[in-house]
């Protein structure tokens, strides 16, 4: 199966002293897919860096990571975006951003060809935080793009992740109905999604069922989510965690290790385990993306999902 995450990946700043890593939300899900998903699939990551040498290591690293690159646009004279974690006694996370001028800003808003970005894929995965990026004409020209891809056989998956200085509440509102029209699986954070509607709970699962979403989790952090697919609906409590080091990408393991086991053939509910299981590492390191070694069981691959003819 061929997949692809589309969006910004960056500098990240963390720890006391500081250190230098990489992440961004739909990364790291395709990093922590790739790392889970064996022969049969494929993850490649859809997006801009500059030609500097910080691009050229993170080229470098995303390889190493097994990710695809070969539609990663390279801009002269741009550079890729920055983020600092700042995290407290209990591993909560504030992020600072340095991004409006990053080559992949500049990339979103040039008027990209998706009908080429996405030729070949079977499966699709964006956020929020993706929607966000794009300026609205093209936001808009890019969920056509979606529309056509579902169409034609694609799989969309969607994460809400959500970041309020980067577009309004009322510009999200507008694009998540759309794209939970057409998203095979929505992967939601409750806090996130009460901020863009200003509801929660029962009233936002049958918001979003509404629209034509067929499978959903709700995230609610440490407490149990809720699982949603055509007449189940449950909730799914993760391991207790003692040691909370860095929350940072809890969410984005989370739907990577859901979305791995999906593809593996697992049941929403043993997905929603194995979603679990991976973000209660990840919050046990510092930055967004843990040693390999560190990572917990891979479910075994299937073509499941491969895309319709």
């Amino acid at each position: 199966m061929n997949i692809a995450a589309l969006g910004e990946g960056m500098i990240e700043l963390s720890g006391m002293p500081l250190a230098r890593r990489w992440g961004g939300d739909t990364l790291n899900t395709a990093v922590y897919l790739a790392r889970q998903l064996a022969g049969g699939h494929r993850v490649r990551y859809l997006s801009a860096l500059g030609d500097d040498s910080l691009s050229n290591e993170l080229i470098t690293a995303w390889r190493d990571e097994k990710l695809l690159t070969d539609r990663i646009a390279r801009l002269p004279g741009r550079n890729p975006g920055l983020y600092l974690v700042e995290t407290d006694t209990v591993g909560e996370r504030r992020f600072h951003y340095w991004r409006s001028d990053s080559a992949a800003r500049h990339w979103f808003a040039s008027s990209l060809d998706f009908a080429k970005l996405f030729d070949g894929l079977d499966a699709l995965y964006l956020s929020g935080i993706t929607l966000a990026l794009f300026p609205p004409k093209e936001r808009a020209r890019l969920i056509a793009a979606l529309i056509e891809f579902k169409a034609h056989g694609g799989h969309v998956w969607f994460d809400n992740n959500y970041r309020l200085p980067l577009w309004s509440r009322e510009e999200a509102r507008e694009a998540y109905t759309q794209l939970y029209a057409i998203a095979d699986i929505a992967l939601v954070t409750e806090d996130d999604e009460t901020l863009v509607f200003g509801d929660g709970g029962n009233v936002l699962v049958e918001r979003i069922r509404a629209a034509g979403c067929a499978e959903l989790v709700v995230k609610r952090g440490a407490a149990p989510c809720l699982v949603v697919a055509g007449k189940l609906r449950c909730e799914v409590a993760p391991s207790p965690v003692s040691h909370v080091v860095d929350t940072c990408a809890a969410g984005d393991a989370f739907a990577a290790g859901y979305l791995a086991a999906r593809l593996a053939e697992a049941n929403p509910v043993a997905a929603a385990h194995a979603g679990h299981a991976l973000a209660g590492v990840v919050i046990q390191h510092p930055g967004a993306i843990i040693p390999a070694a560190a990572m917990p069981h891979a479910p075994a691959p299937s073509s499941a999902f491969r895309r319709s003819a």
